[in-house]
């Protein structure tokens, strides 16, 4: 591949990849082509920062609780499923 590329050059490359793309699509289709490329690219991002601020506002949740109190909570409920097992 690294041969192929050295003796066409990565602007053919480019320039035969563009070509093949018009005779698979057509001059007609390429617009809609284009628009649904923006709208899954836009989408994505939308995706992306939705998940960010998810986790930034599951962080923030998390930096709240009280450690010891958390501790505290499951050692008292061991003991209760000790009781009941036994």
């Amino acid at each position: 591949m690294k041969l192929l590329l050295f003796v066409i050059g990565t602007e053919w490359i480019v320039i035969i990849v563009v070509a093949a793309i018009l005779l698979l699509f057509g001059g007609t289709k390429l617009p809609q082509l284009a628009k649904a490329l923006g709208q899954s690219k836009k989408a994505f991002r939308e995706g992306i920062e939705e998940g960010e601020r998810d986790t930034a506002a599951s962080r923030g949740k998390l930096d709240a609780v009280d450690d010891e109190a958390l501790f505290e909570e499951a050692r008292r409920r061991a003991q209760q499923q000790k009781k009941i097992e036994s």
